[in-house]
């Protein structure tokens, strides 16, 4: 995988890219406050038989750190002009996790013709439960409590929970001269997870046409009343489970991921 760079509007997307010329192309999307680093593995594995496009999507990691426009729209845009430009004029299977799948999902409903197929790993229409509407602020604040600079990776991946997550966080730390930091601003993470908190977007789900999985963590996150009005308003949508696994089931279950998605991209 090499890093490719994207700009549109003024920002810089960075991206990674590599696998099979001219095979059936495919773009992964991280979550909030994540990164292309921590999707390499998955690539990698796709990378025999797929074109794949890692984008670090616009306020994380290499890409522009503070975009003016943090809505759904400009991601979705952003996405899909990945497509464009680096999937060889091809439809592209769009695959993302948490935010990173509800961007897939507005670029399937928003630019069909740019997606083949859609797969949405613990991630929903967006929205809030009744009480939770706080829930940006409180990610906020907690991304604005990390005690930066860390000394050392193993440090920073100990204060952050010492999980797979916590460990994938860590490992693309920022070196900076007084030490290791983030790739994203907490102000940047609030006011992009936001829109997501501010609407359900039902319309654009019921909308899509591309094939869709939707796949959960056994402990993940997304409420159990949302993935069954999602299945039943798109009957023919598969589903599947990655026994164990939490919210971020790519890093919690790697194998059984790289495994279900691979399958089902090549079917």
């Amino acid at each position: 995988m090499r890093r490719v760079e994207v700009r549109r509007g003024g920002v810089t997307l960075s991206c990674l890219a590599g696998g099979a010329a001219g095979a059936p192309p495919v773009v992964l999307l991280h979550g909030l406050a994540g990164a292309a680093e921590e999707l390499r593995p998955t690539a990698e594995a796709l990378a025999p038989r797929h074109r794949v496009v890692v984008p670090d999507q616009r306020g994380h990691g290499r890409s522009t750190r503070r975009p003016a426009d943090v809505s759904r729209r400009a991601y979705a845009a952003d996405a899909a002009a990945v497509v464009e430009h680096l999937c060889g004029g091809r439809p592209a299977a769009l695959v993302g996790q948490s935010m990173g799948g509800h961007t897939a999902m507005l670029v399937a409903a928003w630019y069909p013709r740019l997606v083949s197929r859609l797969v949405m790993l613990e991630a929903g229409v967006g929205g809030t439960a009744p009480g939770d509407e706080d829930y940006p602020a409180r990610l906020g604040r907690w991304f604005a409590s990390w005690p930066v600079p860390f000394a050392d990776r193993e440090s920073a991946a100990a204060h952050l929970g010492g999980t797979p997550t916590a460990r994938a966080l860590a490992a693309d730390l920022d070196e900076t001269p007084d030490g290791l930091r983030p790739r994203f601003d907490a102000d940047v993470m609030e006011a992009a997870i936001a829109p997501v908190a501010a609407e359900a977007r039902w319309a654009e789900w019921s909308s899509i046409a591309a094939p869709t999985l939707l796949v959960r963590g056994e402990r993940g996150t997304v409420p159990a009343d949302e993935d069954a009005r999602m299945r039943a308003e798109r009957p023919e949508v598969h589903h599947t489970v990655i026994a164990g696994a939490g919210h971020d089931a790519h890093l919690d279950a790697p194998a059984a991921w790289q495994a279900l998605l691979a399958s089902y991209l090549s079917s």
